[in-house]
């Protein structure tokens, strides 16, 4: 591997890196009727009339489902997204946010953006105090950390924009089971009783999520109150949860503990439609998500500074390949803690932060003989500019239309504090801003004066839900949570796949690595890379630290012989098809 890196030891060759600390969930369960269950299969089993992968078996279940009546992939992501409310509480949610590409199967495209907005009394300084010192905790387990919900309006827009069924056969399964209950897995057991302690401290008087003796696998899970909700939802559509009873729930909860969300925050909230960013890699065409998505810009840029290595030769995770992704990365998220922000409130400078020739030039401080230290890497300059919890789910659709939906509450259960009356969970979205410039979130991501809290702004994410075409035809479905670890999972799942040649559940299954500029630290997940590679990277001064799953990826590739796909074993992710 030295003798072929030195092969590529000139300057100009000195590029990118990248990895895809790749994410998301896999477990399958029950066989049913006409549907075939993926973990009985090889992992190159195909079919050709459809496909889910998402978090949990049951919201699998329900889009594959809907995808049967003859619903399209946009139907079946709306009925995906209100069932992982009730089945996936750590990050389903109603009272989150998020990001949606869509490609149809004629190939055009189109992106959603229904991340959330701060509120109208949001401030810059909200979460520092007298002296100016970050409040600890302010922003994470407070109703002042809920930004405005952005998920039930989101769904409310891609169904008047491509819906096909009836909304309320789309609402109605995710009704069933917040009713009727649904038996809990083994790690959602070990989800709920963890976080027991703070639904107790953070939620007097209420009972939500809670059993005395605590949770086992099987256990019944039932949420009325829940049900309730989405029974307004189902019947009076996005004014069912932003007006009326759940928004006085709501406002109420926010009055009980100094939260900022008013009726007219929730009244005023849409979403928004913004044309895709596009980019290529090796004759691939990338569709992905623009801001306020991070993610898309990060990704293109990541595989902009790769593309000119024989990453294929160099082979899977060995030292050259994976020091490359490592500069590469480095360089990637120093930039994003400058640039990039709402589109909506600063101008982000997307044309040079994609220009080939600013990517290859930065990768041009990049040496072969020794780490570059994080501290020397400053965002990039360019010419006239001045100045997880999470989940995701891809759908393809018998028609070959397709949806990648990367949805989250920011923390695991979002802030722990459930709305009063209404059953479900807020989020912490606005740690996601900058409380203070340099001062990193709870995902260790710094960021400036473009992503500072400004009210009605939308807070940064790396959500990067992307499609892939090639030659001009639907390839690949990607996406996963993991807060920071998001889009360098994406970036490494696409390269296992186009590089390295494993089929979709083999590149999903697949270790991760992760760099994010700061801190300047390589983080892996256990066995990711040999003792060889490592003994080779830490010598050049490469600190490299072990970690759990990193990661839970949701993909699906198409094939010859119809979709395959990919859930991530890392979680009760589950690939049902048809």
């Amino acid at each position: 591997m030295d003798r072929l890196r030195k092969m590529n030891s000139n300057p100009t060759n000195r590029l990118t890196a990248t990895r895809t600390v790749f994410s998301f969930i896999f477990i399958l369960c029950l066989s049913f009727l006409n549907t075939v269950d993926a973990r009985q299969l090889p992992d190159t089993g195909t079919y050709k009339n459809g496909m889910v992968v998402c978090a949990m078996p049951q919201a699998s279940q329900v889009g594959l489902d809907i995808l049967k009546k003859g619903g399209n992939a946009v139907d079946a992501a709306i009925a995906v997204q209100f069932a992982l409310e009730v089945t996936h509480p750590q990050a389903g949610n109603i009272a989150g946010g998020g990001f949606m590409v869509y490609r149809s199967a004629s190939g055009k495209t189109n992106t959603l953006d229904f991340r959330e907005k701060a509120p109208a009394a949001a401030s810059r300084n909200m979460f520092l105090d007298s002296t100016g010192t970050v409040i600890p905790n302010m922003s994470l387990a407070t109703r002042q950390a809920s930004g405005v919900p952005g998920s039930v309006d989101g769904m409310a827009e891609a169904f008047k924009k491509y819906g096909s069924l009836k909304w309320a056969e789309l609402v109605q399964p995710a009704i069933d089971l917040a009713r009727n209950g649904f038996p809990i897995t083994r790690k959602l057991a070990a989800d709920l009783n963890y976080g027991r302690g703070q639904f107790i401290k953070l939620n007097p008087g209420k009972n939500y999520l809670l059993k005395e003796g605590g949770w086992k696998e099987g256990d019944l899970l039932v949420q009325e109150d829940l049900a309730k909700t989405l029974e307004l939802i189902r019947d009076k559509g996005r004014d069912g949860f932003y007006k009326g009873k759940v928004a006085d729930e709501i406002a109420a909860e926010m009055k009980a503990g100094n939260g900022l969300i008013t009726k007219a925050d929730l009244e005023n909230y849409h979403a928004v439609w913004r044309p895709a960013i596009t980019g290529s890699y090796k004759g691939y065409r990338i569709i992905t998500m623009p801001p306020p998505s991070s993610g898309g810009i990060a990704l293109l840029q990541l595989l902009q500074s790769v593309e000119s290595y024989p990453l294929s030769r160099w082979g899977f995770n060995r030292d050259s390949t994976v020091q490359l992704m490592v500069e590469a990365e480095r360089r990637v998220y120093a930039d994003r803690s400058k640039y990039l922000g709402d589109p909506d409130f600063y101008k982000v400078p997307v044309d040079s932060l994609l220009n080939p020739a600013y990517n290859k030039k930065r990768m041009s401080t990049f040496s072969w003989a020794a780490a570059t230290p994080s501290q020397s890497v400053l965002p990039g300059t360019f010419a006239g500019y001045e100045s997880d919890q999470t989940t995701h789910y891809s759908i393809v659709d018998k028609a070959g239309n397709a949806v990648s939906i990367t949805t989250t509450l920011n923390g695991g259960f979002g802030s722990k504090i459930f709305v009063g009356g209404a059953g479900f969970l807020l989020n912490n979205e606005m740690d996601d801003f900058s409380s203070k410039p340099g001062v990193p979130n709870m995902f260790g991501l710094v960021g400036g004066k473009a992503n500072s809290i400004e009210p009605g702004k939308r807070m940064l994410s790396s959500m990067t839900p992307t499609i892939i075409e090639k030659n001009g035809r639907l390839f690949m479905v990607d996406g996963t949570p993991g807060g920071s670890t998001i889009i360098t999972s994406v970036f490494q799942t696409i390269l296992d796949v186009t590089d390295f040649g494993m089929d979709m559940q083999h590149a999903v299954d697949a270790k991760r690595f992760h760099h994010q500029w700061l801190p300047d630290e390589v983080t892996e997940e256990k066995g990711a890379l040999d003792d060889a590679t490592k003994a080779i990277l830490t010598k050049k001064g490469y600190v490299i630290k072990d970690i759990g799953g990193i990661g839970r990826v949701d993909a699906i590739l198409v094939t010859p012989t119809g979709y395959q796909g990919g859930a991530d074993p890392r979680g009760d992710d589950t690939k049902l098809g048809w």
